[in-house]
């Protein structure tokens, strides 16, 4: 039985530590990749690698399997797409790697970055999500591909109709892997990684690092350099916690209305429990004149993104989810994350207030409790 929450779990202060940027003694420039990579990453504006893409690039390129610790915002992205592009410069091979993240949103921004990263290059990528139509996947899985993106979900259904052979990939990436098995894709992993019989090169990124699953790790890498650029445990330091009574009689929307309604309340993550109720609460603050929108599981995959890139790009000052968004958005500037209603467990608490307070910055959690 899942204990409930309590309101003093949910008050913390920020601890205020001055976060120390890291600055790179090389330059893109300098580093041991090709001139055409060099252009692509220049024309993104990229100057000098980030902590993880510095300390890890040689380790790749020299085909070392990696464990790889470090938070979203820093870079690791394209610390490990940099090395697979270039080994693709050089064997053009076809089903080169596979990259498995746990949510839809995660996998398009990585192909999105690889095709930004590949421009006129000739390399291509596939990616195949849940929420997207089956028959295009399975057409666009009989063309050629460099690397494909997925999730776990989708890629095992086109294994099971045959239209994705997992014995050709030679690299596997698994990205945010503390959360895909916290998602529970531990099954699904363990049946994709056995498919791989020509698996010559693992590389594990994640955000946290857990010793419950420090036993599927030492399975899934071979002889593997580490490379921390954080603590790997799970904290949130930079994140003010506190929780919001509403007296009895008063009105609850109205509480929360003032709230969104203040300046500094810039960019607004509200958490609701049901579909139903996220589009109800949505509804209520645009007539209430608070631009807002909405993203669950019931909303198709471009609704989903669109809501996404308004609240991402400030065309919308509130994102009002279910649990679905705690763990599928990557948006380093949400000022507040208020939680509307009082989330089931505390680990669901945690990933839902971990989308403030990244890559360095602070950010505020707020908790409606009776």
């Amino acid at each position: 039985m899942v204990s409930p929450l309590k309101p003093e779990q949910l008050v913390k202060e920020a601890s205020g530590k001055e976060v120390v940027e890291y600055k790179s003694e090389r330059t893109f420039d300098s580093l041991p990749i090709s001139d055409k990579l060099k252009a692509c990453l220049k024309a993104k504006g990229y100057e000098r690698p980030s902590e993880i893409q510095d300390k890890s690039l040689e380790y790749l390129l020299d085909k070392r399997d990696i464990l790889g610790i470090a938070e979203t915002g820093t870079g690791k992205t394209a610390a490990f797409l940099i090395p697979i592009i270039e080994d693709l410069q050089i064997h053009r091979k076809k089903s080169f790697a596979l990259i498995l993240l746990p949510t839809r949103e995660l996998a398009m921004q990585v192909e999105d970055e690889f095709k930004s990263m590949t421009k006129g290059m000739g390399l291509y990528s596939a990616s195949y999500i849940g929420g997207t139509n089956i028959n295009t996947d399975l057409k666009n899985a009989r063309r050629d591909s460099n690397i494909v993106i997925a999730t776990p979900g989708r890629l095992l259904d086109l294994v099971q109709r045959r239209a994705i052979n997992l014995s050709r990939f030679n690299t596997l990436i698994l990205d945010e892997f503390d959360r895909m098995l916290d998602m529970g894709f531990v099954k699904d992993m363990k049946q994709i990684i056995a498919g791989m019989k020509n698996r010559n090169h693992t590389l594990l990124f994640s955000a946290t690092l857990d010793k419950k699953q420090e036993s599927m790790i030492n399975e899934v890498l071979t002889n593997p350099v580490t490379v921390k650029v954080s603590s790997g445990e799970k904290t949130n330091d930079h994140i003010s916690q506190d929780v919001v009574r509403v007296p009895q009689g008063e009105d609850k929307f109205q509480v929360l209305l003032n709230m969104v309604s203040q300046e500094n309340y810039e960019k607004v993550l509200v958490f609701e429990e049901t579909k139903h109720q996220v589009r109800k609460l949505c509804a209520k603050l645009n007539a209430a004149g608070i631009k807002s929108d909405d993203i669950h599981g019931n909303k198709s995959q471009n609704a989903r993104q669109n809501a996404l890139n308004a609240f991402k790009h400030g065309y919308v000052k509130v994102l009002v989810a279910t649990d679905v968004a705690s763990r599928g958005i990557d948006v380093n500037d949400i000022t507040h994350v208020i939680n509307y209603q009082l989330p089931m467990t505390y680990d669901s608490y945690i990933h839902r207030i971990g989308r403030t307070g990244r890559a360095g910055k602070t950010g505020v959690a707020l908790t409606f409790v009776n």
